[in-house]
Order: C-alpha cells, then sequence, then structure tokens
C-alpha cells in the first residue's frame, strides 16, 4: 500500500466518523452555506500572475515545513501579495491542516478559497461550502470517473468551482467532462514523490482549451512560471515556496513583483 493508498483509507474513516458527529443538516444550516462564491477560475483568466499560493504546515514528503505561523497572518499577507486565490490544506493526520485554518482564512480575506483535500464523499463538499471555500480539489487518482462526474456536479450544484487534479494521460483523459472549472496537473508522482515540470509540459496540448490549465508542485522560481505560461498554463500553485519562509507573505509579494 502506497501513501496515497493510506490516506485515502484513513479519510474513509474519518468521513464516517464525521458524518455521525456532524449531520448534513448542521452544515446545511451554518452561517457560511449560502455565502455566494468567489471563481477562482474567473481570477486566473483575468490576471497576469495566476498565482494560487498555499498554506501547508507540513506534508509525507517534507515533514515539517512551517508550523509556526497563524493562518489569519498567511492568508492576509497572501492577499496584500494579490495573489489569485489560496489554498488551505484540510487534511490533519498528513499535512497537520483542519477545517478550522478555512474558516479562520475565510473569516479574514476575501480571497477564493480552495479547499485543499483527498475528496472522496459528497459530505466533504458541504464541509467546504459550509466553512467558506470557493473552490473544491479532485484528485483524479484516487477516484473512478463515475464518482469524479458524481463529485463534480454536486460541487456545481452548490456553486463551487472545481479543480480536477491529474498526474498522468490516462488519468487526464478518464477526467474529461464540462462539470469541472480547472484541470491541473501535480508534477509530484504521489507514489515516489519525485518532482518534475516536464509532466506539465507533456500533457499540455492533451487538455482541452475548454479549461483553465494550472501546473500545480516544484514551482519554485520565476523562470518556471514564464516557462509553462508557453504552454498555455494560466494558474500556479505554489505552497512550499512559500511556507518555508518565515513570512509566506513577503515571500509571495517579491516573487509576484520579480514575475510582473
Amino acid at each position: 500500500m502506497n501513501i496515497l493508498d493510506k490516506i485515502v483509507a484513513d479519510k474513509r474513516k474519518e468521513v464516517d466518523l464525521k458524518r455521525t458527529m456532524v449531520p448534513i443538516s448542521q452544515l446545511e444550516n451554518s452561517l457560511l452555506f449560502g455565502r455566494e462564491t468567489d471563481s477562482l477560475a474567473l481570477s486566473l483568466s483575468k490576471s497576469e500572475t495566476g498565482i494560487i499560493a498555499e498554506h501547508k504546515r507540513r506534508s509525507p514528503s517534507k515533514s515539517v515545513i512551517n508550523q509556526k505561523l497563524s493562518i489569519q497572518d498567511v492568508a492576509l499577507g497572501y492577499e496584500n501579495a494579490r495573489v489569485c486565490g489560496m489554498s488551505v490544506l484540510t487534511d490533519g493526520k498528513y499535512f497537520g491542516g483542519s477545517l478550522d485554518d478555512l474558516i479562520l482564512a475565510r473569516s479574514v480575506v476575501g480571497l477564493p478559497l480552495l479547499r485543499k483535500e483527498f475528496i472522496i464523499d459528497e459530505y466533504q463538499i458541504l464541509e467546504a461550502k459550509a466553512y467558506g471555500a470557493d473552490v473544491i480539489l479532485l484528485i483524479a487518482a484516487i477516484l473512478t470517473k463515475e464518482e469524479i462526474q458524481a463529485l463534480s456536479k454536486f460541487a456545481k450544484s452548490l456553486g463551487l468551482d472545481v479543480l480536477l487534479e491529474v498526474h498522468n494521460e490516462t488519468e487526464l483523459q478518464k477526467s474529461l467532462m464540462p462539470s469541472l472549472d480547472m484541470l491541473g496537473v501535480n508534477n509530484r508522482n504521489l507514489k515516489t514523490f519525485e518532482v518534475s515540470l516536464d509532466t506539465s509540459k507533456s500533457l499540455s496540448e492533451k487538455i482541452p482549451d475548454d479549461f483553465i490549465k494550472v501546473s500545480e508542485s516544484g514551482i519554485s522560481n520565476v523562470e518556471a512560471i514564464k516557462e509553462l505560461k508557453k504552454y498555455g498554463y494560466r494558474g500556479f500553485l505554489i505552497g512550499e515556496n512559500f511556507m518555508k519562509t518565515d513570512d509566506p507573505g513577503r515571500s509571495a509579494t517579491e516573487f509576484i513583483t520579480n514575475l510582473i
């Protein structure tokens, strides 16, 4: 069993437990559930930079990245840097995040917020809406075509954008459907954790222009983004590069200044 299999197995247990603790009716009656969402896809389509900045405390591949900063400070720093959106990791066991991080970020910024999570159930999409997210992530590697279709349609029915993440052409081909807004190519192999921007480059021509193209992981310099833009990418998810510093917001500001 690889790390991805372990995460999904734990996630199924987690969702089953949470469903018994917080009923769907409670999520649907929450204050933020009726909030009008902001489209990350629209923001990326209008942006010169396309930066989606991530809050990530740790990861299975890098262990601790940054556990000292408050999510509110990071969110405000990113908003001041004028990023297009913010990705908030909500997985606890492997990434040190929580849904509280999402709602705390929502309390201080108006940015489009992406719930970065291993989503396998509609319940998690209801959680995302209830805790202030504008976008959900679906990972093709852990879902069937039918699951991708059902989950993405459900998210759209709630007014949420959908970012679908792929790692190879097989995952891409099973995932092309109109209920998606953005197609993200993860440059990190989730089984080996090796990173290569060639993954984004090789898959770019296979992604229809109907979708906003997003490159994820391993982007650490301005030159990489300028190169990826030649392949049609409009969004660039960057987490560790900012989070490993003492001031992610300032790091993002400097990065975007150099990019423009």
